[in-house]
């Protein structure tokens, strides 16, 4: 879900958006990682969704704010322990519904979802934030000789990801 994101022309909108993807797993990397496709519908009439991205990549992770001694450890004794999973996709430019010369610019988007495994159930990805990266400069000093740059992370959204079953995807055929 979007929440408050400006258009290209000043309309701000709040809009959920529902893509079906595929967390495509890169082999031989360490923590795994790799890259989101969607998954297009078997129905060649459907229109393509309108929220969509060029470049995506996801990476499990112990924490990204603290990268200390870490948890790989317990990779000697059971599977690695990644609590977190980081997640950027960068959209195309996003067609606002019901008009017909709007749209959302591209955005760089990011999440830190919260990850675990259990026996039962597989992995669970819990719904996170969504955030957009913005960088504003300013003059670090009198003259305008130097500047830096402020980087902010801006809340747009919630991120839910949940499984598609077996029996879902047979449903959908």
């Amino acid at each position: 879900m979007l929440r408050g994101v400006a258009t290209e022309k000043g309309k701000k909108v709040d809009e959920i958006f529902q893509v079906n993807a595929h967390f495509i797993e890169e082999e031989g990397y360490e923590p795994p990682q790799g890259s989101l496709q969607v998954i297009s519908d078997d129905n060649d009439e459907a229109p393509p969704p309108r929220f969509q991205w060029t470049q995506s990549r996801w990476q499990l992770s112990e924490d990204p704010n603290d990268r200390k001694d870490g948890l790989w450890v317990w990779g000697l004794f059971k599977e690695p322990l990644y609590p977190f999973l980081l997640l950027q996709l960068q959209t195309d430019a996003i067609p606002v519904a019901g008009t017909e010369d709007d749209k959302i610019m591209p955005l760089q988007l990011y999440a830190q979802i919260n990850h675990k495994r259990d026996e039962e159930e597989g992995v669970i990805l819990e719904a996170s934030d969504l955030k957009v990266r913005q960088t504003e400069t300013i003059k670090a000093d009198p003259f305008g000789a130097a500047t830096v740059d402020l980087v902010e992370d801006v809340n747009i959204g919630t991120i839910s990801v949940q499984p598609m079953t077996r029996s879902s995807k047979l449903a959908s055929s």
